[in-house]
C-alpha cells in the first residue's frame, strides 16, 4: 500500500471539516422571525385608534364604520396640528381675512408631495384627510381648514367623532 502525500492528507482533513459544518440549526432563525413578527404586530398602525388628546372633546355620533388611515388634522381649543405637528393657532386662523390658511397649505403640499393621490373620474387628484375638532371649535375656523384642504387636493374630508356617544 502506497503512503498518502501530505497534500492528499490535508485535503481529506479539509473535506471532513467542511462536512461537519453543513448542519443548519433552525432554532436561532425561528427565534429571530418570532421576535420580528411580534415587533411588526405591535408597531403596526391602527386607524381606528385616534390620538389621545386631553384638551379635545369630540362630538358624538352613531356611525358604525371604522375610520380609514388618513392624514389627521387636529383642532384643539388653541392650536391646529397636522399629524401632531403644530401649524397654526385658532386665534391666528380667526384673524385671517382669507379662507386659505398659508401655514396649513404649506404643510398639506409637503405631505401631498410624499404620496401618490387617487384620481377621480375627471382625472383630478383626491386625497383623504380626517379632521379632529373640539366640539367648541368655531365654524369659521373649520370652514377655513376645509377650504384649505380642498385647495390642496385633499377633497375627501372626514370628521372624527365619538361613536355611540361615549368618550
Amino acid at each position: 500500500m502506497k503512503a498518502k502525500s501530505p497534500h492528499i492528507k490535508r485535503h481529506e482533513r479539509l473535506q471532513k471539516r467542511i462536512k461537519g459544518q453543513a448542519n443548519l440549526s433552525l432554532t436561532s432563525l425561528m427565534d429571530i422571525f418570532t421576535i420580528l413578527v411580534f415587533f411588526l404586530l405591535v408597531s403596526s398602525s391602527n386607524p381606528s385608534k385616534l390620538p389621545d388628546v386631553k384638551n379635545l372633546k369630540l362630538p358624538n355620533s352613531v356611525a358604525e364604520t371604522d375610520p380609514k388611515d388618513t392624514l389627521v388634522i387636529m383642532v384643539t381649543r388653541d392650536d391646529v396640528l397636522v399629524q401632531d405637528m403644530k401649524v397654526s393657532t385658532v386665534n391666528d386662523i380667526k384673524a385671517l381675512k382669507t379662507d386659505l390658511i398659508p401655514s396649513l397649505a404649506a404643510e398639506l403640499k409637503y405631505r401631498a408631495s410624499k404620496t401618490v393621490a387617487e384620481l377621480n373620474e375627471r382625472g383630478i387628484p383626491e386625497r383623504e384627510v380626517t379632521i379632529l375638532g373640539d366640539e367648541k371649535t368655531p365654524y369659521a375656523v373649520v370652514r377655513k381648514i376645509m377650504a384649505t384642504c380642498s385647495e390642496n387636493d385633499y377633497a375627501k374630508i372626514s370628521f372624527a367623532v365619538v361613536r355611540g356617544g361615549k368618550q
